[in-house]
């Protein structure tokens, strides 16, 4: 029997300040680009994020599991994190932050699309196929608008916006690796292990092949890099975990929709980033269907009489 429960106010809270703190990284990236590359600051990130998620498995007695062969898909999964958080680096420098995180949370209807094909207990049902084709129809309402948003010529702007998508599906892609192989079975913590790793390595290749390796040692620089390595890559995803195990993921999964939602205002806020009529229709599309995809359970059930 699932023990797991519905959400309180303990976990209504603390999924406020997770998604407050997940819209922050996409803002604090566009933010402190100029002293520190976006993807030199991810990889330093990862690398920090996983040896506090090192240390953290070693004081609860975790070791890594190697024998049992997961190792193959846990080297998919960082190299599809990697390319995830390159992408929206490289993203960061063409277009706005607010676009980056609602393109970039179009992920659940990727990982949906494919988990149907995967696991004949993922399989689409009608509301979830029609919250598919919203966010689809939102993303394309998005990009024919066309605008200026990263401060550049519209082509390049596109550019920013697509690799945001990209960094979407490559993030929906994990989820449907982890789900559908061997990680499932293991502990949270080795399956971000892997992650942080993997996107270290070959993001500081990238950041030296790409010519990213821009670092002003700033006292806003420095603060930034903790922040993302502290609490967004270690602290952040472990409360998140802890939260899956202990409430219904249906419910915690609606709650962060509150992400996009925050990074767009954030954007606005602290960057000054102009909001464009087409792009929040577009982006409310988005969030509307990739609502109806994660969220049909929880919208089935208020339905029912109690």
């Amino acid at each position: 029997m699932d023990s797991r429960q519905p959400l309180d106010a303990r976990a209504a809270v603390l999924m406020l300040i997770l998604c407050l703190v997940w819209s922050l990284q996409q803002v604090l990236l566009k933010a402190t680009a100029d002293a520190i590359a976006p993807t030199l600051q991810i990889a330093l990130r990862s690398g920090a994020g996983a040896v506090l998620v090192w240390l953290f498995m070693r004081w609860r007695g975790m070791r890594v599991q190697w024998r049992d062969g997961s190792w193959r898909a846990g080297l998919l999964v960082g190299v599809l994190f990697a390319v995830e958080y390159l992408l929206v680096g490289e993203s960061l420098n063409h277009t706005s932050a607010a676009h980056v995180v609602v393109f970039l949370y179009s992920a659940p209807a990727f990982a949906a699309l494919g988990l149907h094909f995967k696991l004949p207990s993922e399989r689409l049902v009608p509301l979830q196929w029609l919250g598919i084709a919203l966010a689809f129809a939102g993303i394309a309402l998005s990009f024919l608008g066309g605008s200026k948003a990263g401060g550049g010529p519209v082509a390049a702007t596109l550019a920013g916006d697509l690799m945001a998508l990209g960094a979407g599906a490559a993030w929906g892609a994990t989820t449907v690796v982890i789900r559908s192989t061997r990680l499932a079975a293991l502990p949270a913590a080795q399956t971000l292990l892997y992650q942080l790793v993997a996107a270290f390595v070959l993001l500081m290749l990238a950041a030296l092949l790409l010519g990213q390796t821009r670092f002003e040692p700033t006292p806003v620089a420095w603060a930034a890099l903790a922040f993302q390595a502290v609490v967004v890559s270690f602290a952040s995803f472990l409360v998140w975990f802890w939260l899956l195990t202990r409430y219904l993921a249906t419910r915690l999964g609606v709650f962060s929709f509150m992400t996009p939602i925050f990074g767009v205002l954030l954007g606005a806020w602290l960057l000054h980033e102009p909001i464009e009529a087409h792009f929040l229709a577009g982006a409310l599309m988005v969030l509307a269907g990739v609502l109806l995809v994660s969220g049909h359970g929880w919208l089935r059930s208020l339905r029912r009489p109690t």
